[in-house]
């Protein structure tokens, strides 16, 4: 199982230096978990940088993974992690999730440098 953060999704969709890192789990649909907070950063920085109708293309290909909310069990899972190592609510959310999935968590992040069952590309360009 695969889960990619929000930056790993953006550096996919415009093709950066790292996209070709993350095409495997991205494509890899059955395998993929998509928590829900990826879907709202990435649909909002897509529509801000680009425009609605390219940000609705990039949630409808996110959705074919696994979409999975944000329910209380995974909040406080993600509020002892934020607690523990200090990661934004956001991330700790992505790792909650991969974590509960027992899922490799695919990002770019620095913030996920050094955490166990995490695959970190350092950003290029």
């Amino acid at each position: 199982m695969n889960v990619v953060d929000s930056s790993a999704w953006l550096e996919y969709f415009a093709g950066g230096p790292n996209a070709d890192e993350f095409a495997g789990a991205i494509r890899a649909h059955d395998n993929l978990v998509v928590p829900t907070i990826t879907v709202f950063e990435v649909f909002k920085r897509v529509r801000v940088q680009r425009d609605a109708e390219s940000a609705l293309r990039a949630a409808s290909q996110m959705k074919r993974g696994h979409v999975v909310d944000l329910g209380a069990d995974l909040a406080i899972a993600a509020a002892e992690l934020s607690a523990e190592s200090s990661l934004p609510l956001a991330d700790s959310v992505i790792l909650a999730t991969a974590r509960a999935a027992g899922a490799t968590l695919w990002t770019q992040d620095g913030h996920f440098k050094g955490f166990s069952d995490v695959e970190y590309r350092p950003h290029r360009g």
